[in-house]
């Protein structure tokens, strides 16, 4: 083999090269290299992170649900005990003036039976004054007395 100056001269430009690239250029791509590793490393950290804090939120979220669905069955319990409160009230306010009404209506049927019984009675009386009258009038025989007796009776 023989070794030419083209050769010598190719070889002392490809360690130039060589040194150049190890010296200048490769550096720079290993610092490029590691920082896209490290920014890679970074983003796959922050969507781990991401989704635990995602779980977490979830989570969060399930359990302010629940507890609202809590607060609201218990509002609504509270709703319907003071509902039925406010009915039972008013149930024992109605039995009251039902009450009060039948006793009011009772006592207005004594007093009525009073006054009927009151104008019955002077009905009767008057009656009875105008069967003497027509008695003391003429002067009667049993029988014809019987009869008047008898009328006034019915009429009455």
């Amino acid at each position: 083999m023989d070794i030419n100056l083209t050769f010598l001269g190719q070889m002392v430009s490809f360690a130039i090269l060589v040194w150049f690239t190890t010296k200048f250029i490769w550096p720079q791509l290993n610092h490029a290299i590691e920082e896209r590793q490290k920014k890679v490393a970074e983003g796959l950290a922050a969507a781990e992170k991401a989704r635990a804090e995602l779980k977490d939120a979830d989570a969060k979220v399930a359990n302010e649900i629940k507890l609202a669905r809590q607060q609201a069955n218990e509002i609504i319990e509270r709703a319907q005990g003071q509902a039925n409160q406010i009915v039972d009230k008013a149930r024992a306010e109605a039995i009251t003036e039902a009450n009060r009404l039948k006793a009011s209506a009772a006592e207005e049927i004594v007093s009525m039976q009073q006054r009927a019984r009151e104008e019955l009675r002077g009905w009767v009386g008057r009656l009875a004054a105008q069967g003497a009258e027509k008695i003391v009038q003429r002067e009667i025989d049993a029988s014809a007395h019987k009869a008047m007796l008898d009328q006034l009776v019915s009429e009455i």
